[in-house]
């Protein structure tokens, strides 16, 4: 049997530099180049890794890397006035929030785009005493 040693995730961007600039400076993490990609430290240890595509990029269709934070709505104003534009849609407030806490229904969640168009959240996890 083989032996895992670690792991990571990883998604592609049409851009690098852009992408790059978005995690790094936008989103404040710590990214590195890292072979034919970067890898993008999360607080924690975990990493996640993208890599350039080019012209032949899809963005992703779901979800590529969650952000926990403490206060969901500090974040989604941080974010907006660095220039994120939160996904609408019929169940999240005028902020761009789905609100799942009060309703015992999961994180309070807000989605956004990076710059290739892959999607990601910030959320703010449910006590674990009301889970």
């Amino acid at each position: 049997m083989f032996t895992i040693r670690s792991g990571f995730s990883g998604f592609s961007v049409d851009s690098s530099a852009k992408a790059r600039e978005f995690y790094g400076e936008t989103l404040g993490l710590d990214v590195t180049k890292h072979g034919y990609g970067t890898r993008i430290h999360l607080p924690g240890g975990a990493t996640v890794f993208f890599y350039p595509k080019g012209a032949g990029h899809k963005p992703a269709n779901y979800t590529v890397l969650n952000l926990v934070v403490d206060d969901i709505d500090e974040a989604a104003d941080e974010l907006k006035a660095k220039g994120i534009r939160f996904d609408t849609g019929t169940y999240t407030d005028e902020k761009g929030i789905q609100r799942g806490i009060k309703a015992g229904m999961g994180p309070d969640q807000a989605w956004f785009k990076d710059p290739a168009g892959n999607i990601i959240s910030v959320l703010k996890e449910p006590d674990e005493s009301i889970v």
